[in-house]
């Protein structure tokens, strides 16, 4: 099996020098240590670990460009981005020296009462780059989760502190949508796989459709439909007249549900509808944001302007932890009183604003001043998209979803019908897994495989991770159809 294109293989890309073919004894030691403690000391996200303790685990020890090194010496491109946080590939200089020169300074200081230099200079670029001239202020925190929870409550004490706001306590949230794992994030979340088992836990929203046009949930098809998957969200509204405080919506695509990619039309709809009800929009761009989609922000695709907008990931280009809620300068000015009438925003973490992530951040984002970095990544998604084409008439894929450098491949069983596979097989980790043995790295969402490299990624390197992805899908189809597992 080959790809209708040729490429060059992991060998021959990766930026690490040849392995040792005979390590010492000291590091075969290591490795084995290390394997022990992974297998009896660690505890890993979305991970089942009574399987996880029969594999032979991946232990990463090194990073450079698109390029990861494991403690093996084995090479893998960093096909997804470490999880897409990482922009501008591993130990880039700029931010290197951002980071080290900081540590000259100070690591951490306390935000709460004194500021920082990192974290002021951050904030101002943080407003001047924002998809919205409305968004004027910055509150920091340290993951998406956290973002969001930080957003949904900042439109709930809105609400309660403004005139007449007292019964918008309602979230409007859509199905299919993944905002984090804290208790409010998951509240407005909709992917019962990940969230069923807290529903006592919950506050109770109402849902509306997911614009998953691949199995679109009112029969219809895009472009010929007339948007009908947003009715529901207009529904919503009715059925709370007054009631609602957001619409919380992740622009564009619905990332951990498997990259379901929607159009443009979907989001200005859905922010038309929260706008004529009077309603404050949540746009969720902690996967979307710094120029992943061809756009800064993918709520630049619909020209939407958003009331909060949660911001991580890429933020600080998959060096350090941190994460951002931007608001509008109405929402602000809505928590300020004097100190007995109690509107004071009662939210904040130790490592809020931290200076080194947010030294890391300013360098990172300084690197898109001149326009050349988007226009480098919309050049190289048009190419992406060339590559992606060529697996969409593969017998086992049902549906190939590109927005700029994010693609979701869904693997079925039948392309008639879109049937899927037995889920018994874990069809999307049989693939990657066998991607990885090939020297790429890919992270599959059940049956659909997510491609999601750096900004950094050259051409070759997009057809090394196209090309490895689309034999592997080839050769193991057929057999994952018959129900085998390799």
């Amino acid at each position: 099996m080959t790809a209708p294109y040729p490429y060059r293989p992991a060998a021959e890309l990766s930026p690490f020098p040849p392995a040792d073919p005979v390590p010492t004894a000291g590091r075969v030691e290591r490795r084995r240590q290390l394997v022990d403690d992974d297998r009896s000391c660690l505890w890993k996200p979305f991970t089942q670990m009574q399987a996880y303790q029969d594999a032979e685990p991946v232990i990463l020890e090194e990073g450079q460009g698109c390029w990861l090194r494991d403690v093996h010496d084995r090479v893998y491109l960093d096909g997804n981005a470490s999880l897409w946080v990482n922009l501008h590939g591993h130990r880039r200089r700029e931010i290197d020296r951002a980071v080290a020169s900081q540590l000259e300074r100070i690591a951490h200081c306390t935000l709460l009462g004194p500021s920082n230099v990192p974290a002021i200079e951050l904030a101002r670029t943080l407003v001047e780059l924002a998809p919205s001239p409305r968004l004027t202020r910055v509150f920091y925190s340290d993951s998406g989760s956290t973002a969001v929870e930080i957003a949904v409550k900042m439109a709930f004490q809105y609400w309660q502190q403004a005139d007449g706001g007292g019964e918008r306590t309602v979230f409007v949230r859509l199905d299919n949508a993944y905002h984090g794992d804290t208790i409010g994030s998951v509240s407005v979340g909709g992917i019962d796989l990940f969230h069923g088992v807290y529903g006592p836990l919950l506050f109770q929203t109402e849902r509306a459709h997911s614009p998953y046009c691949y199995r679109c949930p009112v029969g219809r098809s895009y472009p010929g439909c007339d948007l009908e998957c947003t009715d529901s969200i207009r529904e919503a509204f009715e059925r709370n007249p007054g009631k609602v405080a957001a619409l919380i919506v992740e622009p564009l695509m619905q990332g951990a549900a498997g990259v379901l990619i929607y159009p443009p039309e979907v989001l200005a709809r859905a922010a038309e509808i929260a706008r004529e009800h009077g309603a404050l929009l949540i746009a969720d761009e902690v996967a979307t944001g710094f120029g992943r989609t061809g756009e800064l922000f993918a709520c630049q695709h619909a020209g939407v302007e958003p009331d909060l907008m949660a911001v991580a990931k890429g933020l600080s280009a998959g060096y350090l932890p941190l994460a951002a809620t931007l608001a509008t300068e109405a929402i602000y000015q809505g928590f300020l009183g004097e100190h007995t009438e109690y509107k004071t925003f009662f939210h904040g973490h130790s490592y809020t604003g931290n200076p080194l992530a947010c030294a890391a951040a300013v360098a990172n984002l300084s690197l898109f001043e001149d326009g050349t970095l988007m226009e480098d990544v919309r050049r190289k998604a048009a190419h992406f998209g060339r590559r992606l084409a060529a697996m969409a008439d593969l017998p086992h894929v049902g549906d190939v979803r590109q927005l700029g450098l994010i693609a979701g491949i869904e693997v079925v069983k039948g392309r008639d019908g879109k049937v899927p596979f037995d889920p018994t097989l874990q069809a999307g980790n049989t693939i990657c897994a066998a991607v990885r043995e090939r020297g790429v790295m890919v992270r599959p969402l059940g049956d659909v495989l997510v491609l999601m490299p750096p900004l950094a990624v050259s051409d070759d390197e997009l057809d090394l991770l196209c090309g490895v992805v689309h034999e592997t899908i080839e050769a193991l189809g057929p057999r994952l159809a018959r129900g085998e597992r390799s």
